[in-house]
């Protein structure tokens, strides 16, 4: 049973003409969300972080109506949640999964289906009812459908990875983690990038480890 709200860290596709409605105020979002969440630790990222949701609550309340602005409030809430961790954080992943229903229903398809991997995300990683609202199964359902929105992306891959791996599906994690690791660079993300591929060679490690460890102990 999940007892604590587990790191969550998220990181979305690179800009392109596809994202049209990323206003500079978001793209703003995303870049502080990179440098808070790679480049700073302790009290001085749990602070960032604060004044990063009282920001994105400022860009929500100018665009209402803008999914890729509720995507980046629920990443930064999410994130907050798991730098916080405890039982404070439920208010946090709470408000994160308010803002990415809210995307999903104005546009599901925004960022590359960043709302449906961020959700299931959320789903995984949170505990189970009676403490918060985390469901295994919920979580399989959102992140296959942002990985089938986008099947060739870094984070949507490492994440499905992360998933596999706690369900003990080792090789297949592995396939996983080995197609983000061949992800196409996103020139406007070097610092999402750089810190995404750490997380990814962290996680491959064990993944490789477990893989070994499980064939170690077939019987002969």
């Amino acid at each position: 049973m999940k007892l604590l709200i587990a790191f969550i860290s998220i990181a979305l596709l690179s800009i392109s003409v596809a994202h049209a409605d990323m206003t500079p105020e978001i793209i703003k979002l995303q870049q502080e969300w990179a440098k808070a969440n790679y480049s700073i630790e302790g009290d001085e990222q749990k602070k960032a972080f604060e004044t990063l949701i009282e920001r994105a609550n400022r860009v929500v309340e100018s665009n209402p109506e803008s999914a890729e602005a509720l995507i980046w409030s629920g990443i930064i809430n999410s994130t907050y949640a798991g730098v916080k961790g405890g039982l404070g954080a439920m208010k946090y992943a709470k408000a994160s999964k308010a803002d990415l229903e809210k995307a999903i229903s104005l546009n599901g398809d925004a960022l590359s289906g960043s709302a449906y991997m961020s959700l299931g995300i959320l789903y995984f990683k949170v505990p189970g009812w009676p403490i918060g609202f985390g469901d295994d199964d919920k979580a399989l359902e959102l992140l296959d459908k942002a990985l089938a929105l986008s099947p060739e992306g870094i984070d949507s891959n490492y994440f499905y990875a992360d998933f596999l791996v706690e369900q003990g599906k080792y090789k297949q994690a592995e396939q996983h983690l080995l197609k983000a690791q061949q992800a196409s660079v996103r020139p406007t993300r070097p610092l999402a990038d750089k810190g995404r591929q750490q997380e990814i060679a962290v996680l491959l490690a064990k993944v490789q480890q477990k893989s070994q460890e499980k064939e170690g102990n077939k019987p002969f």
